[in-house]
């Protein structure tokens, strides 16, 4: 079970060479360091320590920070890590698998040192701590870690919840303990959503963008235990754990606990947006739709700019509409179903949108807005009873579709009306014609 290990002043030329292009894969990086010993008997003075890497601020995915694993023997030479925060971008139909739920993750194994460098290169904070495990125990999660990172059984399905990069070292770590793993308690009620809006903060389009995608079951109250799927709540639960040996016996579950890189601001640099950005430009569409309404009215229907308008913005509700309605039931995603975001933003509205240019497709235009004027309206009187944590920039963005629908209602009823009146005139004119 040996692996075939790169030299070391080639894995640390091609590691420059990817941070020089910016290439900053952790597949990429991973499949070249992938480099642990041959499975060995473990020295009695091992150590195995959890490391907990803080948020960097280059991607979205790595808001959340990181959790690997590291086994430590000098005696041995080995001191890798297992990181199961691998995946392939470059695979085929990456994005449709990632929306699907059907992203596959790797464990992949590499040096410290190639680990440290990594993280150090991208400003994050590294925290170690190093478990209280017997020797037995030791060998026993070692011996499982590198079985679990051989190309045929390194790959899982993740899901950002339940089984991810974080919960897998803390699922790894519980099954090989003699004994069971006593966590504090944290000291709020949090839910999903609040643990994800802790993560994003200063964010605000990215928290707006995932508060339209999972649902309310990302709003149940949850326990200490599923809190772990953030890094951070992992390491400050390890950090307070007892691990109960027997009815007698206990202790810390950390034995030590060291910063082994510190932040680099510089590198690492929050680049916050205003808090109230999402309502603002919210506000700002509802403005604007206010004025073409206007337009449309006092126009009386004889401008296409109305049209042009309803048409981007029925397009994208629908667009839109339609990622929620993949999430909502051709995923593997948790927490996205139900979904009451999914009332004003929904495919039905880009279907409609391809009529609004159809003289022939009055009757069902009229029947669209009427349905999701009534619909927005019940949401929008309903909005603070509905029990899912919506964002408050929910309410002008829907406001906008919902008064472009009563406007178009008002229009085509009024042209109805006013066809209505012209036809009975004529009829009338010809019969007086006749006397």
């Amino acid at each position: 079970m040996k692996r075939i290990s790169v030299s070391s002043s080639l894995k640390a030329d091609f590691l420059n060479y990817i941070r020089q292009k910016k290439v900053l894969t952790p597949l990429l990086i991973a499949l070249f360091t992938l480099s642990a010993p041959a499975q060995v008997q473990l020295n009695d003075s091992a150590k195995i320590s959890l490391l907990t890497a803080s948020p960097w601020y280059g991607a979205v995915y790595a808001f959340f920070g990181h959790t690997a694993i590291r086994v430590q023997d000098d005696s041995t030479d080995v001191d890798v890590v297992f990181n199961y925060g691998y995946f392939d971008s470059s695979q085929p139909h990456f994005i449709y698998n990632f929306v699907r739920g059907k992203t596959d993750y790797i464990l992949g194994d590499l040096p410290f040192e190639a680990f440290l460098s990594e993280y150090g290169y991208r400003g994050q904070q590294v925290v170690e701590q190093e478990l209280n495990l017997s020797p037995v125990e030791k060998q026993q999660l070692y011996d499982a870690l590198f079985i679990n990172a051989l190309p045929e059984n390194r790959g899982y399905r993740y899901n950002y919840f339940y089984d991810n990069c974080s919960t897998r070292p803390r699922d790894m770590v519980e099954k090989y303990i003699s004994g069971s793993i006593q966590y504090p308690p944290t000291i709020r009620d949090q839910s999903y959503r609040d643990l994800v809006h802790e993560c994003v903060e200063g964010y605000p389009w990215i928290r707006f963008g995932i508060d339209l995608l999972i649902g309310n079951e990302a709003d149940s109250t949850i326990e200490v235990r599923a809190k772990m799927f953030i890094p951070a709540y992992l390491m400050d639960s390890f950090e307070g754990a007892v691990i109960q040996r027997n009815d007698t016996l206990s202790e810390p579950l950390v034995k030590n606990t060291e910063i082994l890189l510190p932040v680099d601001t510089d590198k690492n640099k929050k680049s916050e947006q205003p808090i109230f950005i999402t309502v603002l430009a919210a506000f700002v569409l509802f403005l604007l739709t206010i004025i073409v309404s206007l337009i449309q009215v006092v126009k009386l229907n004889k401008t296409k700019l109305p049209r042009l308008y309803d048409t981007v913005l029925f397009a994208i509700a629908g667009l839109a509409g339609i990622i929620l309605l993949v999430l909502m039931y051709f995923s593997e995603h948790p927490a996205t179903n139900p979904n009451w975001n999914f009332v004003w933003l929904n495919p039905f509205a880009l279907i409609a949108a391809s009529f609004f240019w159809m003289k022939s497709a009055n009757k069902a235009v009229y029947f669209y807005h009427f349905i999701n004027f009534a619909l927005l309206t019940l949401f929008l009187l309903l909005w603070w009873w509905i029990p899912q944590q919506l964002p408050v920039a929910t309410i002008p963005f829907s406001m906008s579709l919902w008064l472009r629908s009563g406007t178009n209602i008002y229009m085509l009823r009024k042209r109805r009306l006013k066809n209505k009146q012209f036809t009975t005139s004529k009829h009338l004119k010809a019969g007086w014609g006749g006397l």
